[in-house]
């Protein structure tokens, strides 16, 4: 490595990404799914399109684990535990059980209608039985659905990785198979490694992040991004699942209130754009679509049966003792979107010199793309037609906390948000605990101190001051008048 080649690398880099940003704008107006706008990116510029020469199947591996981290780390702060918490056993059901019937029902199709041979078939199974995080994450962001039904498929997305990867490496083998219980029991064991890490660098990375206020709010993104790292790997040097121990350790920190909460989850976001254009593009620089002839039957007769035969059946019988609608149950079927953690799990076999880890790796690359490019678009459609969009929920209210060392106290900025039911509540009317003020109203971009008797209207941001000793109490009553009104307390609606 030079710095004449560091140049050219930088250069092409951000080319890339300035050609990215307008792919996610044209996506953004299109409907059409982002990963494939990236993937084209990259089949553009490889040996096929401008004729990059990339063979780096292993690179394009580590590289798309470390984006993995990255992208369930931002899914996880994103994620609201009271959207998740009702759904955790049904998700934990669909992401284990869940996946060996779509494992054993796509590898059954492929094998019998198309006539791939059983080792390649199993592992086409497992590397498409999990379902995407970016995808689904980015979806059902804009797509309003009932919160069980997010909250079950985000909890899955997050989940269903750890069980998979493991699957697909016991896959990519060319030594005969192990038993059937001893990959369970590699299963098991790994997910609770990863469970045991998540919950321990979640738990104590919140603790410490609450209690130590940083001497610049651009050290706390920095701080969570360590911990969830931190996090996968130690759950992977114990031989767990890292991947479940980022999502668990997000999650917690997500729903810590943690300071400048706000300014956390937009870092994340964006490195999480940049993982996903890295990734993506990457694996498309990996495709050679004249080699890719034969894979086509193959992919569509391996999409039509995952899509339409093995994540039905999954969903059904995974869920069957918790409750949910037919209705329910035919959209989470629909929403199992797949992405990049398919491909790149297809560049384990690849890595491992499997015979046929090819033909593999081109079958699912052509599967990503064909029915991501079905399922993605028509998803808001699907919703509609099974009448579940409408019965979607506003969104949470926004609370941005800065700890005020010196003063022993926080300073919290909260963003009324569309449909709050804080609107048109006086101040007097928050009733919040004795040690805690609104000191400053920002109203259509000027800013009053209010009185006792303001009203507050849609769009407002306010100040509030509060000592350490009741910050969690007023951040629990504001919740609660955004849901419940100024009656919060009496129609038990106080979170």
């Amino acid at each position: 490595m030079t710095v004449d080649r560091l140049n050219l690398l930088l250069l092409v880099f951000s080319a890339i990404m300035i050609v990215a940003m307008a792919a996610v704008r044209l996506a953004t107006r299109t409907g059409l799914p982002s990963l494939l706008l990236y993937l084209g990116i990259g089949v553009a510029i490889g040996q096929d399109g401008l004729g990059i020469q990339f063979d780096g199947a292993a690179l394009t591996q580590v590289l798309g684990y470390a984006a993995l981290v990255v992208i369930l780390a931002e899914g996880g702060l994103g994620t609201r535990w009271q959207d998740i918490r009702p759904s955790l056993p049904a998700a934990s059901v669909l992401a284990t059980l869940g996946v060996g019937v779509s494992v054993f029902v796509t590898a059954a199709g492929a094998h019998w209608l198309v006539g791939v041979d059983w080792h390649l078939a199993l592992l086409i199974g497992a590397v498409v039985s999990s379902t995407d995080a970016a995808a689904v994450f980015s979806v059902l962001r804009r797509v309003p659905l009932p919160r069980r039904v997010t909250g079950l498929l985000e909890a899955e997305s997050g989940f269903n990785d750890a069980p998979v990867v493991i699957l697909v490496v016991a896959f990519a083998t060319t030594e005969p198979l192990e038993s059937w219980y001893l990959i369970l029991g590699s299963i098991l064991a790994e997910l609770a490694i990863g469970a045991v890490a998540g919950l321990a660098v979640g738990w104590l990375g919140a603790q410490g992040l609450r209690r130590v206020a940083l001497p610049a709010s651009g050290l706390y993104p920095i701080a969570v991004l360590a911990l969830v790292v931190l996090a996968y790997a130690g759950a992977a040097l114990l031989h767990g699942s890292g991947f479940l121990a980022v999502y668990i350790a997000a999650v917690i920190l997500g729903n810590a209130r943690l300071p400048h909460g706000p300014a956390v989850r937009g870092f994340a976001d964006g490195l999480a754009w940049v993982a996903q254009i890295g990734m993506f593009v990457l694996l498309g620089l990996l495709a050679t679509p004249h080699t890719m002839r034969d894979a086509v039957l193959p992919a569509i007769v391996a999409g039509l049966v995952l899509v339409f035969v093995a994540r039905p059946l999954s969903v059904v019988l995974s869920i069957a003792p918790f409750g949910y609608t037919w209705r329910e149950k035919a959209l989470l079927s629909w929403a199992g979107l797949r992405g990049a953690v398919p491909i790149v799990l297809a560049t384990i076999p690849l890595t491992a010199g499997v015979p046929g880890a090819r033909q593999v790796f081109n079958v699912v690359f052509l599967l990503v793309a064909g029915f991501t490019l079905l399922q993605g678009p028509t998803l808001p459609w699907v919703a509609r037609r099974l009448r579940l969009s409408e019965l979607a929920v506003g969104e949470d209210l926004g609370i941005e906390s800065a700890p005020l060392e010196k003063l022993h106290g926080h300073l919290l900025s909260v963003a009324l948000r569309p449909g709050s039911r804080m609107v048109g509540v006086e101040i007097s009317e928050l009733r919040l605990p004795t040690g805690a003020a609104v000191t400053l109203v920002v109203r259509e971009g000027h800013s009053f101190v209010p009185d006792r008797a303001t009203v507050l209207a849609p769009g407002d941001e306010l100040l509030v001051v509060s000592t350490d000793q009741v910050r969690d109490a007023s951040e629990r009553r504001l919740r609660a008048v955004d849901r419940g009104g100024k009656l919060a307390d009496w129609l038990g609606t106080q979170d």
